[in-house]
């Protein structure tokens, strides 16, 4: 482990107690090509940041294999130090902010007890609906629960254009909630399609689209008509990224000039050395950097991928 890995790990009480943060500055391109004049130029520069974490997975139970449910409390500590010291202008999670319970009960008291501290980090913060947060509950109790109106809306925020989506839908059309679905059997039906197409036409921004389940593969972890989403998404020519969790691991697809990005999930491992969260900043010549913590790889995006 480097220096620059050992300051990314000091979490939010290490912060208020006013330790230092270095980053770290490493991308797509060499390290040694970008270095710490690269990462300040981008942070100057910025239009807006954006904090993002995903699969928390957070239940008061015992571990199960490489999911530690609990230490996700601890792991969401420290990314909300970083996130503190970088002052996103908005945060986001990916879904699966909490795993399933036997009870309703149960599921939101988890929802309640990880929410208190995700809902601290930031006023304007974003829910992305995942298979496990509605596993018992039903779409209208999350919600209620962390205060969000819609599972899939858009938003803008300076230059820029986002769009949530909701892909906890069965193939028939009926969304997920009180134990109903197989998790493999992922969609997003016709209407929210005709709302996509509809939203991006009307905006002439940039766009940076969230969701959980994938968009860019045909496998379980996919949407199960990805690429009928994929087709309005390259049809409005303003889509510059999805991210995206769901497979828990780091990936990286570029398709018809979008770029696909799988973050980490913060539930897999021990201790909070086993995390990830990041922060996304979008810079003023239409540049994505996503800086990666623990886990979360880093990406720098010069130009946009997409032709003009």
């Amino acid at each position: 482990m480097n220096n620059n890995d050992e300051a990314r790990q000091i979490g939010r009480r290490a912060f208020v107690r006013g330790s230092a943060l270095v980053l770290g500055a490493s991308s797509v391109l060499p390290q040694a090509l970008l270095g710490d004049e690269a990462r300040t130029s981008a942070d100057d520069g910025h239009r807006l940041k954006v904090g993002m974490v995903t699969d928390l997975h957070y239940a008061d139970k015992p571990t199960a294999g490489s999911r530690h449910y609990r230490e996700t409390l601890a792991k969401l500590d420290q990314a909300a130090g970083q996130f503190l010291r970088d002052e996103p202008d908005f945060v986001v999670e990916l879904g699966d902010l909490i795993d399933r319970a036997d009870s309703v009960e149960t599921e939101q008291r988890y929802l309640k007890t990880i929410n208190k501290e995700f809902s601290a980090i930031c006023k304007d913060r974003h829910y992305v609906l995942g298979n496990h947060c509605v596993d018992t509950l039903k779409k209208e109790e999350f919600l209620g629960t962390v205060g969000q109106q819609k599972s899939f809306y858009s938003f803008d925020r300076g230059d820029f254009h986002f769009v949530v989506l909701d892909s906890c839908f069965r193939s028939d059309g009926q969304p997920y909630g009180r134990k109903n679905f197989k998790w493999t059997d992922a969609n997003i039906p016709a209407a929210e399609i005709d709302w996509l197409q509809s939203d991006l036409k009307a905006s002439n921004r940039k766009t940076i689209v969230f969701a959980h389940q994938r968009l860019d593969v045909s496998n379980n972890h996919g949407v199960k008509n990805c690429a009928e989403v994929r087709a309005a998404l390259e049809t409005s020519g303003n889509v510059l990224a999805v991210f995206q969790g769901h497979s828990h691991k780091n990936d990286l697809k570029e398709i018809s000039g979008i770029h696909y990005c799988t973050l980490v999930a913060m539930v897999e491992g021990a201790g909070v050395e086993n995390s990830g969260h990041a922060m996304m900043t979008l810079g003023v010549d239409d540049s994505i950097v996503v800086d990666g913590f623990r886990k979360q790889s880093d990406y720098r995006w010069a130009t946009p991928a997409m032709a003009n």
